[in-house]
């Protein structure tokens, strides 16, 4: 097995290209990786589309991602939330894209993309304006609306324990989008709290297996976003 462990977070970002697109883990603060998209926009790369639950909060994390100029499209579920300032002002001057997808749909058009499946119908978006565009087809009475499966350039997502092997758990609900990210993405970069030997994690509890992953770099006192954005931090 190979060795993913390394040295530096500018490392684990190094090539991440203009135009790439990047799914980012989180449920909010929970599980985002804040010190991988702090990284990225240091590394630079502009003109990305993000894959996110959300758009992030305050002027940290994804919200200072997007600040910064660097997100030419989001895909994600909840555009405004509590926080939410930095999105909704781009996305009303017309200086952002926005493809909505309920969460539900998301996460399966995640699954879906990593599982090598190209789309499936739903019921979800039937009838609303998420449906213009797609096709409908009906199965049993009921109509269905196709949705094509999500991939991705890379993941950048957050562990709570991995080994060298790339082998990853995750923190309770730390975990959400994660594991179906990271058999989405070419590339998945992991900031883990914790970096042991393999053996060092039971293999019974693995959640990612290491076969997904191709980067581990250690974050052993990560931020979090919410104490940084009550403390009104802008990150750069």
């Amino acid at each position: 097995m190979i060795n993913k462990d390394v040295a530096s977070i500018s490392d684990a970002v190094a090539d991440i290209f203009d135009g790439a697109t990047v799914m980012i883990g989180g449920f909010g603060e929970a599980g985002s990786p804040v010190e991988l998209i702090h990284a990225l926009i240091d590394q630079g790369a502009k003109n990305l589309t993000v894959v996110n639950n959300n758009t992030g909060s305050g002027e940290v994390g994804l919200a200072a991602l997007i600040k910064a100029g660097r997100v030419a499209k989001m895909i994600c579920s909840y555009p405004r939330s509590m926080n939410s300032t930095v999105f909704p002002e781009l996305y009303k001057s017309g200086r952002i894209e926005l493809e909505l997808v309920p969460q539900g749909t998301l996460a399966e058009r995640i699954r879906a993309g990593g599982a090598g499946i190209p789309g499936f119908y739903t019921a979800t978006s039937v009838g609303t304006p998420l449906e213009e565009g797609k096709e409908r087809k009906t199965f049993g009475g009921r109509d269905y609306v196709l949705e094509l499966g999500l991939t991705a350039d890379f993941a950048l997502i957050k562990a709570h324990r991995a080994d060298t092997h790339g082998n990853l758990i995750y923190n309770k609900t730390a975990r959400n989008f994660a594991p179906a990210m990271a058999t989405a993405a070419k590339v998945t970069i992991v900031q883990t709290r914790e970096l042991v030997a393999p053996g060092g994690i039971d293999p019974e509890v693995v959640i990612t297996p290491g076969l997904f992953v191709n980067r581990v770099v250690t974050v052993a006192n990560p931020a979090h976003e919410s104490a940084l954005v009550a403390a009104g931090v802008s990150y750069p």
